[in-house]
């Protein structure tokens, strides 16, 4: 089975280098000028239940049945949200965060660990579901986030959290076909489907 893990396209926030997280904005003017659809057209789409990952599998997809993961919303960023990092450079508790390599608690949010677990979760019973009705493909319209939790967990070749974040409208094509053997994803191709310059 071939999976698509794929980050949804920018919203204001994203290109204003905000904490995002739970805050339901919808793409930009320019974030949906910028989305390509793919070269393939599903039946479904797995989507986080949060609007710009909805409206980004819309695009992509339209005539896709849109199935949503409620699991698959990104990170709680808590006091963090709607701010930049250089409005939050004088803040103890975000410092703290930072420091500690953005692992630990997040003021009313959420830290590392719970939404990994949570995700990844998620993302397995999808798995298996799919692999257990015979799906070919399987496509996911998600987070950064979701991306990272999942591929630190799984991908092959392994690499850290971070740098399995894609940009937005991109993301990674994974070969799951040895998940019930051995519990990984293969990386297949780096995937990107919006042009950079928003035109």
């Amino acid at each position: 089975m071939r999976v698509y893990l794929l980050r949804h396209g920018e919203t204001a926030l994203n290109g204003e280098g905000r904490y995002q997280g739970r805050l339901d904005t919808p793409l930009s003017e320019a974030g949906v000028r910028a989305l390509r659809p793919p070269a393939f057209s599903p039946e479904h789409v797995w989507v986080s239940p949060m609007l710009r990952a909805r409206q980004t599998a819309s695009v992509w997809f339209p005539t896709a049945e849109q199935r949503v993961v409620e699991n698959f919303r990104e990170m709680d960023f808590g006091l963090f949200e709607g701010k930049t990092y250089r409005e939050l450079a004088g803040d103890g508790a975000y410092r703290r965060w930072v420091d500690g390599g953005c692992t630990g608690y997040i003021p009313e949010g959420e830290d590392k660990a719970s939404f990994c677990g949570r995700t990844c979760a998620a993302f397995a019973r999808l798995l298996d579901a799919a692999l257990a009705t015979e799906e070919k493909t399987l496509v996911i319209v998600a987070h950064g986030g979701t991306q990272m939790a999942v591929l630190e967990r799984w991908g092959v070749p392994r690499r850290d959290y971070f740098d399995w974040r894609a940009p937005v409208g991109g993301g990674f094509l994974l070969d799951a076909s040895l998940w019930r053997k051995t519990g990984v994803l293969a990386l297949m191709e780096t995937v990107a489907y919006a042009k950079e310059d928003g035109t």
